[in-house]
């Protein structure tokens, strides 16, 4: 079973395994920011023969989202023979739960200046396995594969994979795929007992340098708490082959 059944050209199902960690009646949003770059990468290839390539991701959270039929649309808000910036939403009913803008760009040969001013972390074989759903609920935390290592408290580096496919046997990007994993990343890296603390994102922004490669995501994560209610998950992720960006989530934090 797939996170997604297709409906139509822009109308999805979630299956069980897209229920949330914080509430299993409402999705978590982890495999629709996936679902959003497949959707926005379908529309590129509909609309333009030459290659682009994704390299920032910015979504809103505007609410949550029930365990119900989902509607998505693709606008192009900046169009560019170079850079494009394109628009997505995913709803339910008149209700938009989360938009993304991502900033498309040419991809053209920077390989003798290449770089990397992030550092490494290790590999999964090197950590031991650890089962999320000892601290979350939902389907979605049941459907991670998770090897991590706790450096300290609200901060953690570990690897992440599933078996769960996107969208059934329809095909999807190395990137559409990885970005379906990329909001674990506040559950992975506790700074408090979720159950005495709730901590959700209200965003969530990638910033990438290429695109996510085989069935892996690494994450080397920190947790930050301020002292008036606001906070920040901050990682920097990683393919087999090293690091590839970075992910931030802005953090409304609520004592119960």
């Amino acid at each position: 079973m797939a996170y997604f059944e297709r409906l139509g050209p822009d109308t999805y199902r979630p299956t069980e395994h897209v229920s949330g960690a914080w509430d299993i009646t409402t999705q978590h949003i982890g495999p629709a920011l996936g679902l959003l770059v497949h959707q926005i990468q379908q529309d590129l290839a509909a609309r333009r023969d030459d290659p682009m390539v994704i390299s920032r991701l910015g979504y809103e959270l505007l609410g949550v989202v029930p365990m119900d039929v989902v509607d998505t649309t693709v606008e192009v808000i900046r169009p560019g023979r170079t850079i494009e910036l394109v628009e997505a939403t995913y709803g339910h009913g008149e209700r938009t739960g989360i938009r993304v803008r991502a900033w498309l760009q040419q991809p053209r040969e920077t390989g003798r200046i290449a770089g990397v001013g992030l550092e490494g972390i290790p590999r999964p074989e090197e950590m031991p396995e650890w089962d999320p759903t000892t601290l979350w609920d939902g389907g979605y935390l049941a459907s991670a594969q998770v090897r991590r290592t706790e450096i300290a408290t609200g901060h953690s580096e570990y690897w992440v994979r599933t078996d769960v496919p996107l969208l059934g046997d329809e095909p999807v990007s190395d990137l559409a795929r990885a970005a379906a994993l990329f909001d674990i990343a506040n559950g992975m890296a506790v700074r408090a007992d979720p159950t005495r603390v709730h901590f959700p994102n209200i965003d969530l922004t990638a910033h990438l340098v290429r695109e996510p490669r085989g069935p892996w995501v690494g994450f080397e994560t920190r947790v930050t708490f301020g002292p008036g209610g606001l906070g920040l998950t901050s990682s920097v992720i990683h393919d087999l082959d090293g690091p590839v960006g970075t992910v931030a989530q802005s953090l409304t934090v609520r004592p119960g």
